[in-house]
Parts: C-alpha cells; structure tokens; sequence
C-alpha cells in the first residue's frame, strides 16, 4: 500500500493544482457524464484510459465479466447504478465492454475453476447463455484461447440484451433517447472492436467513420391503433 498512497500524494501535490479548477466546478455543478460504460473488473481494462476520458466524463460501473443482470432477477449495485445513470444524470449512451483474456470467461469455460469461488459461480449464471451459444453454434475445434474470446464477446451482446429489460432503458428507448453499444477490448494490442446491431457482428473501429450502434432507440411507438391513440390523449 505505500507505493499507492505515494502515488496519492504526488497526485495531490503535482497533478491535481493544474486541474483544480476542474474539481472545483464538479464539486460546484456536479458531473453530467457523456455515458455510462459497464466494464469488466480486471485491473487491465481502465475505461477512463481506454476512452481517454477525464473528471466527470464517464460514469463506471465495473464487476467481474462486465455483467448486467436482468431486471427481475437481482436489485443490487448494477441496477442502482444503471438507473441512477440514466434517470438521475441522464446519460443517452450506455457502453458494455468486454476484453479479452477475461478471467470470468474462462470461469465459465472451465467449470472447476470456480469450485471454490460459489459467489463468483452464482453471479456467472447471468452469462451462461453465452458459452451455451459457442457450444452450440462455434466450430467444436475452437482452441481454448479462442473459445474464451467468443464466449467474451457473444457475453457483450447478452448483457446488452439484459439492459433492455431495465425499465429507465426501455423507457428512453421507447422515446429515441439512448443508445445502448458493445464494446470489445483486446489487451494485448489496444484494439477495440464495436457491436454492430445491425450486421449481428463486431467492427474494428476505422479513422472518422461513424461508430455502429448496438442498440438504437425508436420513434414515439405506434403499437395502438389510432383510436385508442385518441383516447389516450383525452
């Protein structure tokens, strides 16, 4: 611990002095972050660095996996803060990210690993669907090493699937005011790769090209036929 609060103390007396200003206007105003991002806790994915975000840019939310449970199974630290971001701040974007390398996931893929870890196999069940999805639908040969990335990133799209379930993200759906995306870190190069909801698939991020979306929000919902559309506005 002394090499931290080493590092706390030069951070108090040679960085923070040119940044004072900053913190003194988000002690003042608050933070209103650009995006929530739910990442992985492995201590090699830092989503401030990845992102290159400062103070009060980005609201973090991390836990082993990158995991979002769905609303009806769990009230715990993830959907508090899913909810205080989206409600409370109003972010209108929503990161999962995932990595390579990823511990849980090889959790999952090697189911003796967490025989003495039942808390970290209980909250694992949220991604199961994932490494059922490569042992059904990826080739049987995948090296170990490749099928933990597949389980890895077809995990960011179930996580994604279980942010919709979350009522303040189905509501700002509904009215086209958030976006929900995935990301994949890979550690080893620095890359990172998004989901594209619309090709089912992940992109490497190329120069100014627009960033594909993962899940996009719609217009004002025209399920009700017009009449009790009317009535409604009465």
């Amino acid at each position: 611990m002394s090499d931290f609060l080493k590092r706390v103390s030069n951070f108090r007396e040679e960085i923070f002095p040119s940044h004072s200003g900053l913190y003194r206007k988000l002690a003042r105003e608050g933070q209103q972050p650009q995006a929530l991002m739910i990442s992985c806790a492995d201590s090699r994915v830092m989503p401030e660095v990845i992102t290159q975000s400062g103070p009060g840019e980005l609201f973090v939310c991390r836990n082993a996996g990158n995991i979002v449970p769905p609303f009806s199974t769990m009230n715990g630290g993830v959907s508090s803060a899913i909810e205080y971001a989206v409600v409370a701040l109003g972010v209108r974007d929503i990161v999962v990210c995932g990595h390579s390398d990823c511990g849980a996931m090889k959790g999952l893929c090697n189911h003796e690993l967490l025989a003495p870890m039942p808390n970290v196999a209980a909250w694992l069940r949220h991604s199961q669907a994932a490494y059922s999805i490569v042992c059904e639908a990826y080739p049987e040969e995948l090296s170990s090493q490749d099928k933990v990335r597949a389980v890895a990133m077809e995990n960011v799209v179930i996580q994604l699937d279980h942010l919709r379930t979350h009522p303040s993200v189905a509501a700002k759906l509904a009215t086209n005011d958030i976006s929900l995306h995935g990301w994949f870190f890979d550690i080893e190069t620095g890359e990172v790769q998004v989901y594209d909801g619309a090709e089912k698939r992940f992109l490497v991020i190329e120069g100014e090209k627009p960033l594909p979306v993962a899940v996009s929000g719609r217009p004002t919902p025209h399920i009700m036929d017009d009449p009790f559309m009317a009535l409604a506005a009465e």
